[in-house]
Order: structure tokens, then sequence, then C-alpha cells
């Protein structure tokens, strides 16, 4: 609870800010994490994005923990010395005891301070501080567990870090946010060891799970149910399973991701979360309003080249009504929800061939997995497709010429004459050349090195999905076969497809409504539950929420066919509507806004950890409720509600959509919702949502 009323809390900018008591420049905030620099998971994301708001807000104050790995070193940090001089003496401090403490700026935006431990040069303390754990809670890590004791070393270093930096903090107070369970260990150590620091530990996703849901339990429908004990050590995980949630327990404050994983954590953690801290990205606006569109039909045009070269000798589709769909993410069928996207994918497939649309879905699964090498056949079709190129190319240029030297002589060329029989030939043997002895082109771009899961994909591909392309790499623009990042891919697709069942956050929706492209999603990821609580209609803002909380496996199919049959149904220029809007969400996951979160989750922990010299007056989290971006007037709720039962040509359009759709106005009118500000008052919680619901 807060106490006192002597320090209050107001929206400046968007942005809490101090109005009176004790500025920032007489805190430090340190903020812990397995992947500072180290890119593991999503909480590299969240970290990276929010560097920049948070520095702009903390200046020099801010500092970043995290491992040193050499390589991560060398290309992400500047080195430097530090200017604060509690700080640098910790260090100092630690190195003269057989540390290894390096000390520079992550090269991101922001430049943060980081403060990184060499894990392996003090390893030769791991049984002593198996002690000091064992001794702060009972908790014993088996000598087998090598991620385990590496995390063991990396939070004693942090313990012992912030211990040195309080005994020569100079009366500053120092706020600690320790993110998942690797970095929990310096939580519960600096708090056995009563250092003067607040502390606030966020969880990302519950270990336990993770784990129930890979092992494709009927999970959110039995949350209070579960032996939690029991299935944690039945996976081996129990003393992980010990240290998440000693964490939880010794925090000041308890904040997660999301209201679906703050449910998850009550559960799995047994505590409540004080606060929701929604994750956000660092948007970044074009001087031109439509500049996004141009972007997207740029590296569209990049994708049909992949293309043409991937089903050279099966291109009988139109590449111009062809859409261009996707889902990225971990390998994990069930979790990511691919296993009911192939299933909604056959069911569109059929409902197209039943109304004769010419609407052709080519679908990449970009999801990474242990591969050996390129498929030859995919680098032979690149090949081919280049060759194709160049000869047409050449062809052209001779063409071209004749042409011209008809036209200077003041003749009109023989058509008959201009081609002779050399360049028959050569296009003859070109043509020849896309002979394919497959019947389909390969579903992978690599070989695999598990031969039975490509199988199984061709397997499907074959009886479903005829245009689909398994790409088990992370994307780069150095690739000899699709070079692109992953950034313009997203750009030059239609939509993304994310109906994952167990999605704490969910960065992959998020990263395309920032990019203006539409994409599905669950209301079991944080993000699905977001827009849900925003957007009156978020169909019409081109985020499809499938529920798979409370409806059956077969009822989410189905309801994902329509979604995806629908949004084939849509002409380009309700799909250039649809992505006009989806931009236009971008303002809602900006750190600039959704850092407030953030922002009251330390005031909060100061309050609890400084209760005689931290007074607040008594609020709830920022909220925005009572407010949501509008259903357009425009047009009907979803583009495709005033389409025909069969698909139109992309070019159709309608004069009198032209009159009912005024893009200015509706601009307008999200701008100004956007600024309206988020409200610190107390704001009567609602009813507590039920956890049950199907497994799908």
């Amino acid at each position: 609870m807060l106490r006192g009323r002597s320090l209050s809390v107001t929206s400046l900018g968007g942005l809490p800010r101090w109005e009176a008591g004790l500025p920032v420049e007489n805190l430090l905030l340190f903020e812990v994490s397995w992947e500072v620099t180290n890119k593991v998971g999503g909480i590299y994301t969240v970290i990276q994005t929010k560097a920049k708001t948070t520095a702009d807000e903390w200046g020099d104050n801010y500092f970043l923990i995290g491992p040193y790995f050499e390589h991560n070193m060398k290309t992400q940090v500047e080195q430097c010395e530090p200017v604060n001089d509690a700080v640098r003496r910790a260090m100092d401090t630690m190195n003269k005891h057989g540390c290894q403490v390096h000390f520079g700026r992550w090269l991101i935006e922001g430049s943060p301070y980081v403060v990184l431990f060499d894990i392996g040069y003090s390893a030769w303390n791991l049984d002593k501080w198996k002690g000091d754990l064992w001794e702060a809670c009972s908790v014993g890590i088996p000598y087998h567990d090598q991620e385990a004791n590496d995390m063991l070393i990396f939070g004693s270093l942090t313990a012992w870090f912030l211990k040195e930096v309080t005994d020569h903090a100079d009366g500053r107070h120092v706020i600690v946010q320790f993110h998942e369970w690797q970095a929990g260990i310096g939580l519960i150590l600096s708090r056995a060891r009563k250092l003067p620091i607040a502390t606030v530990f966020t969880t990302h996703a519950t270990l336990l799970g993770r784990y129930l849901c890979a092992a494709n339990i009927d999970f959110y429908n039995h949350l209070d149910k579960f032996n939690i004990d029991k299935e944690a050590g039945e996976r081996q995980i129990y003393h992980r399973y010990c240290m998440e949630r000693a964490s939880v327990h010794c925090a000041h404050v308890f904040t997660t991701v999301s209201e679906i994983t703050a449910i998850e954590a009550e559960h799995m953690l047994k505590r409540k979360p004080d606060v929701v801290t929604p994750n956000g990205l660092n948007v970044k606006k074009f001087s031109a309003v439509h500049e996004f569109q141009n972007l997207h039909a740029m590296y569209k045009a990049r994708i049909q080249e992949f293309v043409r070269g991937h089903f050279y000798g099966h291109l009988d589709f139109d590449l111009e009504k062809t859409l261009f769909l996707f889902i990225a993410g971990r390998y994990e069928f069930s979790n990511k929800g691919a296993d009911i996207f192939l299933e909604s994918l056959s069911s569109c497939r059929f409902d197209l061939w039943m109304h004769k649309s010419d609407v052709t879905v080519v679908v990449f699964f970009i999801m990474p997995a242990k591969t050996n090498n390129f498929n030859v056949e995919t680098l032979k079709g690149q090949a081919v497709r280049k060759q194709l190129w160049d000869t047409a190319h050449s062809v052209k240029e001779k063409f071209g010429k004749k042409l011209y030297d008809a036209l200077l002589r003041g003749e009109i060329p023989d058509m008959n004459n201009i081609l002779d029989r050399d360049d028959m030939t050569i296009m003859k043997r070109a043509i020849f050349s896309t002979q394919r002895r497959s019947p389909l082109a390969p579903p992978q771009s690599h070989r695999a090195d598990d031969p039975q899961t490509a199988e199984q994909l061709y397997q499907r591909n074959a009886h479903s999905v005829k245009k689909l392309i398994l790409h088990p790499e992370f994307l780069s623009s150095t690739s000899p076969l699709l070079p692109m990042d992953y950034e313009e891919f997203v750009r030059g697709c239609h939509l993304g497809v994310f109906p994952s069942y167990y999605e704490p956050w969910g960065y992959t929706p998020a990263e395309c409504t920032v990019m203006g492209i539409p994409s599905v999603t669950t209301n079991l990821s944080g993000f699905g539950c977001f827009m849900q609580e925003h957007v009156a209609d978020p169909t019409a803002y081109g985020i499809y929420i499938v529920d798979r909380r409370f409806c059956s496996p077969d009822d989410s199919c189905n309801q994902l066919t329509q979604f995806l049959y629908g949004f084939c149904k849509q002409s380009r220029r309700q799909r250039i509507i649809q992505r006009n809007r989806t931009e236009r969400l971008s303002d809602l996951l900006d750190w600039r806004y959704l850092g407030r979160y953030y922002q009251h989750a330390r005031h909060l922990t100061l309050s609890r950890a400084f209760p005689e010299k931290f007074h607040m007056e008594p609020t709830s989290p920022p909220t925005t409720e009572g407010f949501k971006y509008p259903r357009p007037p425009s047009v009907p709720p979803s583009p495709s509600g005033s389409q025909a039962s069969s698909p139109q040509s992309s070019d159709a359009e309608g004069d009198d959509e032209d009159e009912r759709y005024d893009e200015e106005e509706e601009a307008e009118r999200d701008r100004l919702n956007i600024k309206s500000p988020f409200s610190l008052s107390h704001v009567p919680r609602g009813k507590k949502k039920q956890h049950g619901e199907y497994k799908n």
C-alpha cells in the first residue's frame, strides 16, 4: 500500500515525472538481464527498444547489467570509463578481487551505459556461491545444470556489484529492475543481505508455463489444478522454479507484461503482479505519410523475384494477384499456432477454389531450425531465374537496337524479321531450362537436420497448400536465397499470421503493426488482449484476433479460416486503406506512451523500499480505461464487409467507396485520441476474468 501524500505524480508530455521531492538526478537506475548485449529471445528486444526512452528520462544515471561475451563486446559495445563515482569504485573493487568487469556504451539508440560481468573468469567461486544461495533461500543447484550454474555466477556478481555501489552511493537511492529468472539470483542475494535498494522483478513468461505448453498440455483450462511442485520436479526444473518463485516473492514490486500472463503468474508463482507493463517499440514516423506504402511496394517486388525463382517450372499463377502471408517465431508448431494455421489454409484454399477466385496465396514459415546446407533445388531456382532475366535482357537490347535503326530510316520494322533464328533458339533453350522433374516446388529452402520434420511439412504442403515455403533460418540481407532483412521482408508481405496458444506478449504482430502490415493474433497473447482493450474494432484496423481462449479448437480454426478468406476477398484499394489504419495504431505501441507503466512500477517500489523517505499519493497503475480507438465510420468495420461473396479484381474500386472514405479525417481523429492523457487517478478495476477455456 502506498503511504503518505507529500509526493505526487503527474503526466507531463505523456510520461510521468516527479512533481516534487527528490529529483531523478539523485537516483540510480539499474536493469539486470541475461540478454543485455546478448540476443537470446524477446527480452533483448524489450531492453533494446526501451533504452532510448529510459536514457532520455534518466540520463547518465541509467545502467544496464548483463553477461560479458567477447564477440558481443567487440561488435556492440564502445568501451569507456565510468563517469559515476559509485560505479567506478565498485568496478575497481571487484577487479582487484579477481573479477573481470567491463564497462561501456551499448551501440543502440540511446547509447545506454552497460556493466558486463565475465562469467567464466569468476567460475572458481562457484562452490562458495552455491553455499551462499543455500544459506539465503535453501535452493540447491545440480552440478550438471550448466545454465543454472552460469546464472548463479551472474547473480552473485550482480549482488556483489550492487553492494559496492550502495556503499559508495553518497546518499543516492538505487532502483534495480531484474528481468526473468536468469537475473533473479541477484535479487534474492541482495534482499538476503539487506542491501538498501528498491527492487522490481519482471517476468516475461513463467518458466513452468513454457514447459507445460510445450508438452501440449491443456494449460489455461487447468491453471488452478496443477500440482506446481510435482510438475516442476517431473521436468527436472524444480531448482529453477524455486529460484524464479523466490525472486518473485523477494521483490518489492512484481510486474509482468500482459493481463494473460498476470493470470498465469498468479497461479504458477503464487503472487499477483502489482503492475502490468506492456512491451513497446521505438516507433519511427516517416516525414511522408505514405512512405511506408512505398516501402511495401518496393519490398514486395523483391519477394516476387524470390518466388519466381523458387517456383520456376510451376509458375502457373499471376504474381500481381498473389498475396504473401507469413508466420515467424520459434520452431514450436503447437505453441506458435502453426498447426491450426495449416488447417485453416487448407480450408481457405478450398473456399477460394469454390468461389473460382484467381487469388493465389504464398505462405512463408520463418522458423529457425537446425540445418546443414541450402536446398540445391532452391539454389538452382534462383540461378535459373537470373539466367532467364539475363537472356530476356540481352534479347531486349538486340530487339531495341533493330527497332531504333528501323525508325531512324523511317520504316516500320517487320516483326517477323526483327528476331532471327538464333534469338528464337536462345529463348527456347531458356524455356526448356525451367522444366522440373518434381511435381511440386521444394517446401523448404534449406536442408533440415531432421528429415522427418521436412517430410511431414512436405506431406501437409502437398495436400493442403501448394504455395508454402519453409525458411528455417533467420532472414539476412547477405543470404544468397532471399537477401532481405526481417524488417524488409515484413514490409513486403501482406499479412502476418500468429495464432499462438502460448504468447505472453507477442512482438511479431506488434512489429507488423508498427510497419503498417495487418496481422492475426489471439486472445491468449498479450498483444491481442492489449488491442482488444484499446481498439473498439481491431479487425477494421487490420488486427484479427482469434478466440483460442473460450472456443474449441475447431471453432478457433474456423474463425481463422474466415479471417484469411475475408482478407483474400479484399480489393487492392481496401488493403491500402487497411494498412493506413494499421500503421496509425503504432502510436499505441510507442515506448513514449508505454514507458509510463515502468515509471509507475519504479515509483511504487521506492515507496515500498523507503517508506520513511518516499511517499506517493495512492494511485492505481496508469490506465486507458474508457479510451479506445473508435470504429471507423467511413467504411464497414471490416474492409471485406461490403464485398460480394466472390473476390473482385485487385484493381476493383467503387465510386461509393470513394465518397465514404476520408483518410485525413480518420487519421486526425486517431491522432487526437492517442494524445488523450492516460489517467493516473483511481479507477475501479473490472471483474476478474475467468481463466477456464478450451485447449487449442
